[in-house]
């Protein structure tokens, strides 16, 4: 199957980001940091892993040092540069954003994930893209969004990514209604965003990584009203599942964290800090020995 090159991925970042106040009163939620980049830069460097070439970014007020985190910052590089600290530029290389690469569109109402993807329709155009959700970080040997454009190339349509989760947790999620399960890939044919207790089709839920068609956007223009009263992505994309191109998910490879919950935040800190060779081996052992102290004191 021939498919068009994905290389535009919308990153919904307009949220306010209350369940992390007061943190979030004075700094985006996308720019806290886990360990020591923050979560947009994960979701940047898994969209260059990719191939993404043009980044959309969808903000709303209060997001000034979001856009200013891509900037270049010449009197920090001119000072690293005087103390010959080149590991550190190099790593400032990987945050910088060339002219013409990154684009801002805001959203000025909070109406639902569908409609701030809606309000980057004009960039888009007739093209597949991504979306991708800077909340749910992916530790994967082979970036998922990778992965994800990889099968792409096989099924086209429309694909998400998807993990299963306990029945006891599926009204948190966008839910896949499955018409045939292939192993890694499954065919979808409906979806249902946070479906009441015991009413989901499956276990197997979408997460925040989308490969979707134009026709989405189509789907959008008409601004329906969905779970919560907000405009749901998930109702647009499963419009698609009965058309001639379908819709799948795909059973990702790696773990993912959902850092816009605290608990989950807390989660990514421990594994990505324990991966790291410069940190890990001195975070296990405190780690250890706060187990150890905590045990001793009950």
């Amino acid at each position: 199957m021939k498919t068009k090159k994905i290389t535009k991925a919308i990153f919904p970042v307009a949220g306010l980001g209350t369940r992390f106040l007061p943190a979030t009163k004075s700094i985006p939620k996308e720019i806290m940091t886990l360990v020591d980049r923050p979560l947009i830069q994960y979701a940047i460097d898994e969209a260059r892993a990719a191939g993404i070439k043009e980044f959309i970014f969808v903000t709303s007020r209060g997001k000034s040092a979001l856009e200013d985190y891509f900037d270049y910052a010449p009197e920090l590089e001119s000072e690293l540069r005087k103390k010959g600290k080149t590991d550190l530029l190099d790593i400032l290389k990987d945050t910088n954003m060339d002219s013409g690469a990154i684009a801002y569109v805001r959203q000025n109402r909070p109406m639902g994930l569908g409609h701030a993807v809606w309000c980057a329709r004009r960039l888009i155009g007739n093209e597949p893209f991504a979306v991708l959700l800077p909340d749910d970080v992916i530790a994967a040997e082979r970036p998922c969004l990778q992965q994800m454009i990889e099968m792409y190339a096989e099924t086209g349509g429309c694909m998400v990514a998807a993990m299963e989760v306990p029945m006891s947790k599926t009204s948190s999620y966008g839910i896949l209604d499955i018409a045939e399960d292939q192993g890694s890939i499954v065919r979808v044919k409906g979806m249902v965003e946070k479906p009441a207790a015991g009413e989901a089709p499956s276990n197997l839920a979408v997460i925040g990584r989308y490969i979707l068609t134009p026709k989405v956007l189509s789907n959008l223009n008409r601004m329906k009203q969905g779970a919560g009263g907000e405009i749901q992505l998930t109702d647009a994309i499963a419009e698609e599942a009965d058309g001639k191109s379908g819709v799948f998910g795909l059973r990702f490879r790696g773990q993912r964290y959902d850092c816009g919950s605290k608990i989950g935040f807390l989660q990514a800190t421990v594994a990505f800090g324990l991966s790291r060779p410069d940190l890990g081996g001195e975070f296990e052992t405190f780690l250890h020995e706060l187990m150890a102290m905590q045990k001793a004191a009950q």
